[in-house]
């Protein structure tokens, strides 16, 4: 088969390290053709010079950088404000990793679908903004999304080749953060660095942040929602403190498929540009003899009530998603700068939710105005 093309958006983040990894390991399979970061140019630069993409695009501080180390001959250097939209679009390109962080991620996104492209998504935050106009555009330009977020790839797998009318209800499992066994009334003692140490997965802070509070596990029902055409009601999240269980589906004879696996992101992120062919990833397999058990426990929505907050929001629709989304970024990011107390991050994102009029079924320009609302709002709060 000819090589894939490969663009990836936020190359040098934790997905973007990884997804390079994997197309290391193929070297025949697999070309990059684009490569975007924000700070790390650095970074960026040692990327480049390794894989030798076409086009880079980075921070003006950035592109500077480059420019001075590997300007010249054939390689097209953006500014990322604009250049992630065009390096998204790219004739050439078929993936698009979307490796983002944060709302940034949406117009590319887009873009990738509007141009009929394979997108592997990683940042759920664009869908959890504008779910419906995503899938919507992917649909009318025949995009194909496959999922490397570990749940979504999960149930993405699970589903294969399988109809809508089959399927009874989906399970999203959550290891359960850092918290999970932390008594309430300690939270607001613990240091940021405790938080930030999740007994899984190595993440990004926000998204870490996040996985503490669990509304990153609600922002996962609002992309399932959106990704596989379900119900709210039809899907449930599940604790897993084992992480290895990624997800399960239940099909209406009652029969339960599970994705199982070694949390290591490379597996999702590697299935998203084999699919649909698997290919031996070099990763270990499960040990279930030595694992021992698998347990599973219904949240604890008073003790994490942002994740019922999301799931409302999910209900809800329209730009209530995206307002959530942007008040929690604003929040977290407080909270990050010692700014909010940690059970503050809910006080701060539950205020803004409730005051907030939906639009149903928004364009892209009320979409981003809900956002820059909320995060107008935050800001108010938050001083």
């Amino acid at each position: 088969m000819k090589r894939k093309n490969i663009v990836i958006l936020g190359s040098t983040g934790s997905i973007g390290v990884n997804a390079l990894r994997v197309i290391e390991r193929f070297p025949d399979k697999f070309r990059v053709v684009g490569l975007t970061a924000y700070n790390n140019h650095r970074l960026l630069e040692e990327q480049s010079r390794r894989f030798k993409p076409s086009h880079v695009a980075a921070s003006q501080e950035g592109v500077r950088h480059l420019r001075r180390g590997i300007g010249g001959g054939n390689l097209k250097i953006w500014d990322v404000a604009s250049g992630a939209e065009e390096i998204a679009r790219l004739d050439c390109a078929d993936i698009v990793v979307v490796a983002m962080q944060g709302s940034a991620a949406l117009k590319p996104f887009l873009a990738a679908v509007r141009n009929g492209k394979t997108v592997a998504p990683a940042n759920k935050e664009a869908i959890v903004m504008a779910g419906d106009l995503l899938m919507r555009e992917a649909a009318r330009h025949k995009a194909s999304i496959v999922p490397i977020d570990s749940e979504q790839s999960a149930i993405f797998q699970c589903l294969e080749g399988r109809k809508r009318a089959d399927v009874r209800k989906v399970y999203l499992t959550a290891s359960g953060g850092p918290l999970l066994r932390v008594p309430k009334t300690r939270f607001d003692r613990l240091s940021v660095q405790d938080i930030l140490r999740h007994p899984r997965w190595k993440m990004g802070k926000r998204i870490t942040v996040d996985s503490a509070t669990l509304i990153n596990k609600g922002f996962e029902v609002i992309e399932a929602k959106h990704l596989f055409g379900l119900e709210v009601k039809d899907i449930e999240v599940l604790i897993h403190p084992e992480a290895i269980i990624h997800s399960m589906v239940e099909l209406r004879d009652g029969s339960v498929l599970a994705q199982l696996g070694v949390t290591d992101m490379r597996l999702p992120i590697q299935y998203a540009l084999t699919y649909p062919q698997r290919w031996d990833t070099g990763l270990p397999s499960v040990n279930f003899a030595r694992l021992g058990q698998l347990a599973f426990e219904k949240p604890d929505f008073r003790k994490f009530p942002s994740l019922a907050l999301a799931i409302e929001a999910a209900g809800e629709g329209g730009t209530l998603p995206g307002v959530l989304n942007a008040a929690d970024e604003a929040a977290v990011e407080a909270y990050l700068k010692n700014c909010l107390k940690f059970t503050e991050i809910y006080d701060v994102v539950e205020k803004i939710v409730r005051r907030h009029r939906v639009v149903h079924d928004p364009s892209l320009d009320a979409v981003l105005a809900a956002d820059q609302w909320a995060r107008g709002e935050a800001a108010a709060l938050i001083n």
